[in-house]
Formats: structure tokens, sequence, C-alpha cells
């Protein structure tokens, strides 16, 4: 009876853990899944719900040692782990790439004229249909996710900060963001480099259109 008892708890203690690490992966990235939602009209439950899906809400390999939040192929220079999934130099790059492969290849890219970005149930199952994932029930799983963290709440709003939080959510500490001054002589890739993140991820954060900077133009990393 004791050993029973053990196992249940276990087993209550590693799903209530399970909840708060996907809760507090979407308190991080709720933000970047708006606005990739306004710029490019593909609906943000379902940006989260892919990416919660496909990297253990951040918590699996490729996630941890690639950045790679959707199991994207491709190459990387890992000397962590031996793998065939693609590298980044930033969780925010990953996003993009998603993105940009949901824009570039024609199967996918028919979903942006066909639906809108309130029905993510279409959405899901137009991209297991243009053969996201192999398995049948992927479309399936990804929905439930949706549903039971109830993303689609994110969908149709430029403000996700004024969204209720569920009241089981933790309150999630944010971090300051770091601002740099441009100098003489700097590039856009030197100081991507300087901060350990990514050009892409500096021109999305002060929506430039161009990698030329200006002297003294200030830049949030």
């Amino acid at each position: 009876m004791k050993k029973l008892i053990v196992v249940f708890f276990v087993f209550i203690q590693s799903f209530c853990f399970g909840q708060t690490v996907t809760e507090k992966y979407i308190a991080k990235y709720k933000d970047l899944a708006v606005q990739l939602m306004n710029q490019n009209s593909i609906p943000a439950s379902v940006i989260l719900g892919v990416a919660i899906h496909e990297s253990a809400s951040g918590s699996s390999k490729i996630a941890r040692y690639l950045n790679n939040q959707f199991g994207m192929k491709g190459s990387n220079k890992s000397v962590e782990i031996k793998s065939a999934y693609k590298g980044y130099a930033s969780v925010e790059d990953s996003y993009f790439d998603f993105i940009s492969m949901m824009q570039s290849r024609p199967k996918f890219n028919i979903l942006f004229k066909n639906y809108t970005d309130s029905d993510y149930h279409s959405w899901i199952f137009g991209i297991q249909k243009g053969g996201y994932a192999a398995s049948k029930t992927w479309a399936s799983q990804v929905i439930a996710i949706i549903k039971k963290y109830q993303l689609n709440q994110f969908d149709n709003t430029s403000n996700p900060e004024s969204i209720i939080k569920p009241q089981f959510e933790e309150e999630i500490k944010v971090t300051e963001t770091t601002s740099y001054r441009v100098k003489r002589g700097d590039t856009l890739n030197a100081i991507a480099k300087r901060f350990n993140t990514s050009s892409k991820s500096i021109m999305f954060k002060n929506n430039l259109k161009s990698t030329i900077l200006q002297i003294y133009q200030k830049l949030i990393i």
C-alpha cells in the first residue's frame, strides 16, 4: 500500500512540474508569438502550440542544446550532442525560421490565403496535411495543448499583457532588457556576437528593415 502511495505521489508531482514548465514557457514566449502573428497573420496559438509540442516546452535536448523549438532538420555546430536537427543562435531565431518555412513552402504558404489568424483548428490540420509531421495524431495532440492552456486567447490581440492570466499561473519575473549605443565601426553581426545573440533577433526587437546602423543609434538587445 505504501509503495502504491509513493508511486501515485511521484506521478502527481511529475504532472504538476510538467504544468509549471509549460506555463513558464508560455509566459516567456507569448509576446514573441503575438508579434509574429501580427506581422505574418499566423495564429499565435498555432505558433505556441507547435513549439510546446515539438520542444517539450523547451526542455527537449534539441531545444536546450540547439535552441530548436520546432523540430526543424538541418546542420548544427553543437559539441554537446550529435543531431540531425538544425542549430540556432537563439530561441527567437528558431521562431523566425518556422515562420519563414511556413511562408516559403507552397504546401504551407496556401494556409495564409485560406485561413484567418483566429482559425487555429484549420491551421493545425493544414500543417499536418502539408507533411510537417508523420504522426496521424499530431494535429490532435497540438490542438489538445492549445485547448488545455487556452492559447487561442492570444489570437487577434496586439497586447498579450492585457489578457487575464489563469489563476494557476505563477508570477514570472521579467528580466530587464539591455540597450546599446552604436559606436563607430560597429556592425550588426559584431554587436550580436558581443551579446551572444543573433542579428535577426536584434533586427526583430528594434523593427529594423536593414542591417545598416547609425552612430549613436540605440538598440534593444
